[in-house]
Formats: C-alpha cells, structure tokens, sequence
C-alpha cells in the first residue's frame, strides 16, 4: 500500500471524528413543582452544553422522571439508552453527576464497563470523570460509594420522619372502601361505607359466610374496589381491617433493603405505628369486636384440619354430574354447635343455585352435597366387593414388609469378636515385651501399638452395634404382629380416611343421591350407590355405619371376569408402630 492510500486513511479518520454524536441523561427523584422546573431545565442546560462544543452533536436527551435512582430496573428511558449505545447510534454519553446516572454502585460499574466494551465513554460533568480514561474507573467506584451511602441516609432520614408523621396522626396510603385519603387524613365516603356497613350487618346479625356474603354482592351487582370481583378473601380483608371501627396501624409493610425498594409484610421486624379512635368510624367498635372473636371461633374450629387442598383423599376426586366441576370440602355446622366435613359443588358453592346473572351468563349448580364419610363408606363397599384373594395380598404384603425391615445378621456372633478383641489386646501386651527385649524399635513399637488400638476399638463398636441390632430384633415380632392387624383390616374393608383410597379411587361422580357412581384407577368398572333417607344417630357417633347404602348395579359380566383376575396388589397400609430403627 502506498503512502498516499495511508495519509487516505488517516483523513477519512480525521473527518469521522471530528463530529461525536453525544447523548445526555437526566433525572429527578420527586414530582413536586420545583424539581419538574429543574427537570425542565436540565433538559436545556444540556442542549446548550452540547452546542457549545464544536465536534458535538446532540443525538438525544434520555430523561425519567420521577423515578428512582438506586435501581436501574423500573427506569424506562436509561434502559434504552444503554439498547442505543450497544447498537452504535451514539458515542458518548453526558450527565450531571453519579448520582443522577445511579446511586448503586455495583449498576455504576457495570453500566460504565458495558459501555466502554460497545467504545462509548460517559461523562459526568460535577465529578470530572470521563469513564475513557484510564483512572476512571477507580475514581467511579469511589464517588458511586459515596452516592450509594447518601442514597441510604437520605432513605434512612425519610423513613425517620415519616413515622414521626405517622405517630402525629398522618395517613400513608391509598383511598380504600368507605374512606377516602386525602392530604394524610381519612374521610368517610358514603357510598362505600354502606357496602361495610352492609358486609358486617350480613356476618354478624344474619349468620352468613364470607363465601355466601360474596356472592351476593356480585349477585346484587355491587362492585368491588380494586379488585375484579368479590370473594371470600376480599370479604375477610374487610371484616379484619381495624380502620372500619376508627383505629389507625401504620407500617403493616417495610422496605428492608434501600437499593431494591422491595416492600415486605411487616411480622415484627419493625415497630408498628398504632392510634386508637384516629378517625371517625363506620361500625360500632362492638360490631367490629363481635366480628372478629367469630371469625377466631371459626379458625379456631378448624385448627389443624388441612385447607382444601390435594392433601385430603377425595380433593378432585369427587366430581359433579351435573356441571362436571369438582367438589370442594366444607365444614359445616350442627344445631348444637359440633362440626362436620362435606363436599360440595364448587360452581354451586361460589354461585348458588342455577340462575341468569347481571351480565347474562348461566352461573350456579344444584348439585347435591355429600358428607364426608358418606365417601368413605361408598369407598369401603366399593373395596369389599373387589373379587381378589385377599388372604395371598395379605401374605405377600407381609412377605414384602419382612425383607425390608428384617436385619441381615449373618456372620453376626459376638462371641467371636470378643474373642478377636481379647487376642488384639494380649498382642499389644506382648509388644512391651519385644520392645524391652529390643526385638522392635520405637517407632515400630508406636506403630504396631495404634494398629492394634484401632483394631480393638472397630471390634469394640462392632460388638456395640450388634448388641443394638438385637434389641431390635428382640421387638420385631411385636412389630410384625402389628403390622399383620393392620393390614388384615385394609384389607378386610375396614374404614379409613388415608392414602388406600387416594390410590384407589379414580373419581366419584354425584349425579343425585340416588346416583352415585365410582370409578377405580386400573379397572374398567362402575360401581353404583343410593344414599337412603337420614337416619337419626347419637351424637358423636359414626351415623355412616348405621346408614344403608345400597348398591344398585355392578357391571357386565366381561368386567367381572377381569376383576377375579386380581390376585395380587400393592396396597399402601397404615400402622401405628414405626417401621424404621436406628
């Protein structure tokens, strides 16, 4: 190449350098007046600046208002100056200070090294620090620090002064039903406190369930306030808000970290902030009171009773035959206070009866409910009509449980190791003598003395662990005597509540009460039941036991001769006792 193609070159260079296409970014923190001038005039002072510099011109000013500092993520307009500087549009960037560009410093850092791979360099103009040279970086850390440490005394300086306005009475927050937020103060908006008044009047005085109380009011057309419709959820919030009685908690949340402005439900990492009688009241604070000790009674009632999930046996086995939903479990309650458990339609339970609503949709089921150990009744007819030898699964079951829980003891004889241990210690007697007489050595002396400690001491625990092994052994037939009642009673079709049926069962299907079909997983069979009219039972008894549910049908003679097929089967059993030793 010649010398003219490179002094070309070095013109062509010259030319492309001599205009850089500047970005300038810009930020405020709050949306008060002063601050939107400043906004304002950032804006312009840029401009002007980059004017002012003959090889510059403006590419774009990239500004967020309003928005933190100390995290990068939720800053709209930084994010896509950061997508232009990697695509090339620019080469470099402007801005006030580190603190405007982020008072993170590990964002500062890795922003400004990201840009310095893409050739773009930023400036900031009150640091005097151009992230192209050399000792910028150090210098970037050290101011970004110290931005970063402001940043969490002024949060810290913020959250000081706010709980001193919280305990002077001031409002944080957001207008909500029946009362509207305004300035720090609480004013009652009528409209939405006839919706309070209403919800308490329906729990205490009527009786009714937070699950019936929202669904009335989506029957009645009544809108909720944030939130797409009522549910039981929303109606619990409302009768537990302590607001609607005139007091005031403050900090139910906390931002932990000042870098993420994550916000956490405060459990007694801070102070809460609590002022009885702050306001004027909805409900009577006796109204409120009476709410609450109901809804404790009722969680009270259900303390240790799994919610409805998979966890119970029949959770989205039990289906409707009318709309094909699945039932959910309810508990509900006798005339004289004691509880039960029944399953319900979830389409009848969240909407009623079959009915037209507002908006023109068919809603509602007429489902028939079932108790719960109606069920397990059905399942143990079900389970004692199953054609199978239930003497051979009993025996192979017992068969199964003995390999795995038996001890293999062969070669176990403590005899024989003790007298290992004993010959062990008489040749560490004899090794003073060999070392007295100058057979051995020292060394070999302690060598040949820890070889035969460490030997004694394996046999010794050998010994120790088989001496445990039978004791267990000792209590394994109790065990297993155990083991063959239980199985013997799942077998038999003595009633449980537990994983057997889980396993078994495939669905239920409720058409009526006179039409209740079984499924079973793995069997191509239909079993049939008729629930018959009450019966009166003690209390506290199993009514089930004295009920008759007749079985109506069975299936065809080729499904029958498939179920006398069935000779063995993995049950899941139940037994008291633990399997497992140490």
């Amino acid at each position: 190449m010649s010398i003219d193609k490179y002094e070309t070159l070095n013109q062509e260079r010259k030319i492309q350098n001599m205009k850089k296409r500047v970005a300038a970014y810009c930020r405020v923190s709050t949306d008060n007046d002063d601050q939107a001038n400043s906004f304002e005039s950032q804006q312009r002072y840029f401009r002007q600046y980059i004017e002012r510099k003959p090889d510059w011109e403006l590419y774009a000013i990239f500004a967020d208002e309003g928005i933190s500092g100390t995290n990068t993520k939720k800053r709209k307009e930084f994010n896509r100056m950061i997508a232009c500087a990697k695509n090339g549009d620019f080469d470099l960037i402007i801005t006030k200070e580190i603190s405007r560009f982020a008072r993170n410093t590990l964002d500062s850092i890795f922003y400004t090294r990201d840009l310095k791979k893409h050739g773009v360099g930023v400036i900031f103009l009150n640091d005097n620090i151009n992230t192209l040279d050399g000792d910028a970086e150090l210098r970037l850390a050290i101011m970004s620090s110290i931005a970063q440490e402001e940043s969490r005394k002024t949060s810290e300086r913020v959250k000081w002064g706010q709980k001193r306005q919280m305990e002077r009475g001031v409002v944080f927050g957001r207008s909500m039903l029946g009362y509207d937020v305004k300035g720090g103060k609480m004013t009652i908006n009528e409209d939405g406190a006839k919706i309070v008044r209403l919800i308490f009047r329906k729990f205490v005085d009527e009786g009714k369930g937070t699950h019936v109380i929202a669904r009335e009011l989506r029957e009645e057309g009544i809108s909720p306030m944030r939130v797409k419709e009522w549910s039981n959820t929303v109606i619990l919030r409302v009768i537990r808000n302590e607001k609607y009685c005139g007091d005031l908690v403050q900090k139910k949340t906390y931002t932990p970290d000042f870098l993420s402005h994550e916000k956490k439900v405060n459990l007694g990492q801070e102070e809460f902030v609590i002022l009885k009688d702050h306001h004027e009241p909805i409900i009577s604070r006796e109204l409120f009171d009476k709410a609450n000790r109901i809804l404790d009674a009722k969680s009270l009632s259900q303390e240790g009773k799994a919610k409805h999930s998979n966890r119970y046996p029949f959770s989205g086995k039990i289906k409707c035959g009318r709309c094909g939903a699945s039932y959910v479990a309810r508990y509900k309650t006798r005339k004289d206070g004691s509880q039960y458990k029944a399953w319900r339609c979830f389409e009848g339970a969240k909407h009623g009866g079959p009915h037209i609503d507002k908006a023109g949709n068919q809603v509602g089921c007429s489902g028939t409910s079932i108790r719960n150990e109606e069920a397990i009744h059905i399942m143990y007819l079900v389970c004692k009509q199953l054609t199978i030898d239930r003497q051979k699964i009993a025996d192979n079951l017992i068969k199964t449980i003995q390999k795995v829980i038996s001890l293999d003891m062969t070669g176990a004889d403590t005899n024989t190791l003790e007298d290992k241990i004993e010959a062990a210690q008489k040749k560490r007697t004899d090794l003073i003598d060999l070392y007295t007489s100058g057979d051995i050595d020292r060394d070999e002396f302690t060598a040949l003395r820890a070889k035969y400690d460490a030997e004694i001491n394996s046999l010794k625990s050998m010994v120790e662990s088989m001496e445990k092994q039978q004791v267990v052994i000792a209590k394994q037939e109790e065990r297993m005597e155990d083991i063959k009642n239980a199985v013997d009673e799942l077998i038999e079709g003595i009633e449980y509540e537990d994983e057997f049926y889980t396993q078994l069962l495939d669905k239920m299907v409720i058409n009526d009460r006179e039409n209740i079909d079984v499924y079973l997983n793995l069997l191509p069979l239909k079993w049939s039941y008729t629930v018959a009219g009450s019966i009166n039972c003690p209390q506290g008894g199993n009514c089930l036991k004295d009920r008759q549910l007749l079985k109506k049908a069975l299936a065809s003679e080729n499904a029958l001769q498939a179920q006398r097929n069935i000779s063995e089967a993995s049950l899941p059993i139940s037994v008291n006792t633990p399997m497992t030793s140490r």
